[in-house]
């Protein structure tokens, strides 16, 4: 009995630690008398917690405010250089590395190109490993003292080992991903980056799906701030959502909608890159809209990659200086258009979402010419009850969002945790936590 109250008291300590550190970190600088009523702790908890984590390093002053008839009010904030995270993006194109302090502010930042090797599993590792070195050094972390964690968002399904004990994670595959597009199945991803990255043997790392990066992304600090439901749609190479519902993202330890490139919209249709056919990615996603094109008669620059692929076709249906649009590059973008709406549509129909927000860098770029005619499509295939209550728009957070996005996975976990880093691997609890639930009221984009 002694020992199961002895747990309670811990736990009960690092909820109010994680309560203080959350309402500090997304509402901004607030005093100790303002804390008591927005975590709904008493004036001596708020006290003790407040003490605690000063003692830490994990609070600072930030000015203070009159009160009425009384002393000036010290408001405190998360002290942004208490912690470092490291964001990863394994995207189509590029490996992306950044730095970040805890405020989420850039620090440092690397990029690798792939190139023919393509999604070599041990190219990628190494990608990954040059790139944390280099923003480890330039970030000034000291052989992961400060450093809190290492997210990683990656394309294709990420399934979290469950039944491996914690004490024996470090030994188990650990995070698996499988990503059928790009010829990876069941890649032990999680071990490779341990084994290859010179940071300490304790360092947690996180891996998830890079659409569900990029919502918890938006969800926290862009487009998707005060919703309760939304659905984050990635357009790259290829495409891929993050499904959020009653302020939960979708999926848990074993992936969810993030897939949605890989529903049917044609039967017996194009070939997708995963081997079958009509799905929304042999459509919609960037190379197959550049073969698409190619097919209908488009010429590509020579030597083109696909994002300068993409601001050709864009260039060849919207010329500038009254030149005359190109037919053919004008109705693969409406088709492309028509397959991302009755795609959405799908998510509306299925999830309900009040908002859905579009990025990814091929999103970015198509959204400005394509999102009237997406908004028209989406509306005519969904079902008008829910069509009605969804906008579609595009996200905030740029083309950085997928790396921003994984750093957040580490910082949930140390804030779930009240301030205190994870020091051994765990396969039992799911990086993505969604949405806090009282975060949809607050204003403003928090420590951003």
């Amino acid at each position: 009995m002694a020992e199961r109250s002895s747990r309670t008291v811990r736990d009960l300590r690092v909820g109010n630690r994680a309560s203080v550190l959350q309402r500090l970190y997304f509402g901004g600088p607030m005093s100790r008398q303002a804390l008591g009523p927005a975590t709904g702790l008493s004036s001596g908890s708020v006290s003790n917690v407040v003490a605690e984590l000063t003692a830490d390093g994990l609070l600072e002053e930030a000015g203070s405010v009159e009160s009425d008839g009384g002393r000036p009010r010290t408001l405190l904030r998360v002290a942004p250089s208490s912690g470092r995270l490291i964001g990863v993006d394994v995207g189509e194109t590029r490996v992306r590395v950044e730095a970040f302090d805890l405020a989420l502010t850039e620090l440092a930042r690397t990029e690798h190109p792939l190139t023919a090797t393509g999604h070599d599993v041990e190219t990628i590792v190494r990608h990954i490993a040059d790139g944390v070195a280099e923003v480890a050094a330039e970030a000034g972390i000291e052989r992961g003292g400060s450093l809190i964690g290492v997210g990683v968002g990656v394309p294709g399904i990420v399934d979290r080992d469950d039944t491996t004990d914690t004490a024996d994670a470090a030994d188990s595959g650990g995070t698996v991903v499988h990503g059928q597009t790009i010829g990876w199945d069941a890649v032990p991803l999680e071990r490779m980056l341990r084994e290859t990255i010179q940071l300490p043997a304790d360092t947690a790392y996180f891996v998830d799906n890079g659409a569900r990066a990029l919502g918890q992304a938006e969800m926290w600090f862009g487009g998707g701030r005060g919703a309760r439901d939304a659905a984050i749609v990635l357009i790259g190479s290829g495409v891929g959502a993050c499904v959020v519902t009653g302020g939960v993202i979708h999926g848990g330890a074993r992936g969810g909608p993030a897939e949605w490139g890989h529903l049917t919209v044609s039967v017996r249709g194009r070939r997708c890159r995963c081997g079958a056919r009509g799905c929304l990615e042999a459509y919609a996603g960037a190379e197959a809209l550049l073969a698409r094109w190619q097919e209908a008669g488009g010429v590509l620059p020579p030597g083109a990659d696909e994002e300068t692929g993409v601001s050709a076709l864009l260039a060849a249906a919207h010329p500038g200086d009254g030149g005359t649009p190109d037919p053919v590059a004008v109705t693969v973008l409406d088709e492309t258009a028509e397959y991302l709406g009755a795609g959405i549509s799908d998510l509306v129909n299925l999830f309900g979402p009040e908002r859905v927000l579009v990025g990814g860098w091929a999103g970015l770029q198509l959204g400005p010419h394509l999102l009237p005619a997406v908004r028209q499509y989406t509306e005519a295939y969904a079902l008008r009850h829910p069509a009605a209550r969804a906008t579609v728009d595009l996200g905030q957070l740029g083309p950085d969002a997928v790396t921003v996005g994984a750093a957040t996975l580490p910082l949930a976990d140390f804030f779930a945790r009240g301030g205190r880093r994870r020091t051994t691997p765990s396969r039992t609890e799911s990086a993505m936590p969604g949405v806090p639930d009282w975060q949809v009221v607050l204003e403003g984009r928090g420590a951003r």
